[in-house]
């Protein structure tokens, strides 16, 4: 890849606990309008990986940064989670859904929006007068959270409580939520996690979508190989915390450190059987 036209430019990342190192001289690129996955076994470092790029840890070497097409480089490494969020505009999903269950599915989407609203309220002041300013940027808040839940087929359920959804629709609210907060930059840690096939497929064709027609650039963790193979256009696998490969996904499937260290491979068929090595890794 070319750095000069990367959103997202990793290099020599180190992230140190005490004597063990989750991430070691990792450096890596992402594009804008691509899908990157990051894979590996458990305990590769995907997980504090994503954990640096938003600031919720602080690398112990190296730079993460990040090409805003507004604000220009973006050091995220240097920025704690609130700003990477609300300047640099990187937004996550996690492995466990984090939506409030109570609320319901539109007030979800109206939560991400908070930073935005917070500006138009004048911090509470206008808000608490109901000013035109504030209504208008309310209105605009509800519109757009409206537009992603029709955009992921859940606006029907606008109104009723997150919690009560179905697991994969509410995969579908988290992912609608994260938009609503106009990314450039969307960190997804295995989005596919408890989906069934026909979900898992949904999923494939929503993050090719977003990324071809939003632009965005999307980070993807993922241990469903069916789907990694399927939607990334780059991979990078780690292992014990050092990148060991990293290519297109014919690359990726054919390498033989990456069969070895997490793909497998079953002795009888994998000469012959390319779905044998696109199967869901349980690492």
């Amino acid at each position: 890849m070319n750095g000069s036209s990367s959103l997202l430019s990793v290099e020599n990342l180190t992230m140190q606990f005490g004597g063990l190192h989750a991430i070691e001289d990792l450096s890596m690129t992402a594009r804008a309008g691509e899908v990157t996955a990051v894979i590996g076994p458990n305990g590769a470092g995907k997980t504090t990986f994503f954990n640096c790029l938003t600031g919720f840890y602080k690398p112990t070497k190296g730079s993460v940064k990040l090409r805003h097409p507004q604000r220009g480089e973006l050091r995220l490494d240097a920025m704690r989670n609130v700003d990477v969020a609300r300047v640099g505009q990187v937004v996550r999903t996690f492995q466990n859904i984090r939506l409030f269950p109570r609320m319901t599915v539109l007030e979800n989407l109206m939560i991400a929006q908070h930073n935005v609203l917070q500006q138009a309220s004048r911090f509470s002041i206008a808000g608490a007068l109901n000013s035109k300013s504030f209504r208008h940027a309310n209105d605009k808040a509800i519109e757009q959270a409206l537009t992603w839940l029709e955009r992921l087929s859940v606006r029907d359920i606008a109104n009723k409580p997150a919690g009560d959804m179905p697991y994969g629709v509410q995969r579908r609210v988290e992912i609608a939520r994260a938009m609503c907060a106009e990314p450039i930059l969307l960190c997804l840690d295995e989005p596919a996690a408890g989906l069934n096939p026909r979900e898992s497929a949904e999923l494939t064709a929503l993050l090719t979508s977003l990324s071809r027609e939003q632009g965005i650039g999307i980070l993807l963790i993922e241990h469903d190989m069916s789907v990694v193979m399927k939607v990334s256009d780059h991979i990078v696998v780690l292992n014990h915390g050092k990148k060991i490969a990293e290519g297109l996904p014919a690359e990726i499937k054919a390498n033989p450190e990456v069969i070895g260290a997490y793909l497998g491979e079953d002795d009888e068929t994998s000469s012959h059987d390319d779905a044998s090595q696109e199967k869901t890794a349980h690492a």
